[in-house]
């Protein structure tokens, strides 16, 4: 099941609006949305890393190697790192 707060993040990272996320979205969007998403409780401080944390991030959750990631597979991999499940 995925949590609200993986829901929201995903969709403050997908950039393009196209339900699916880019490791260059997932990098761009943590880089210049991390703070505001920060202090609005959608992320916790220590999940904005920086452009090598993001891709691991990207690389962990892309559990099929489609180079894309489904809210299904995104959320999977937040819920855990950040407890929110």
């Amino acid at each position: 099941m995925t949590s609200d707060k993986a829901r929201k993040l995903f969709e403050a990272l997908d950039l393009d609006g196209n339900g699916t996320l880019t490791r260059e979205e997932v990098i761009t969007a943590l880089r210049t949305k991390g703070p505001s998403l920060v202090a609005t409780g959608v992320l916790p401080p220590w999940g904005v890393g920086n452009a090598d944390d993001s891709s691991a991030l990207f690389d962990t959750a892309d559990q099929n190697g489609d180079t894309v990631l489904t809210l299904e597979e995104f959320a999977a991999v937040v819920d855990r790192r950040f407890g929110w499940h």
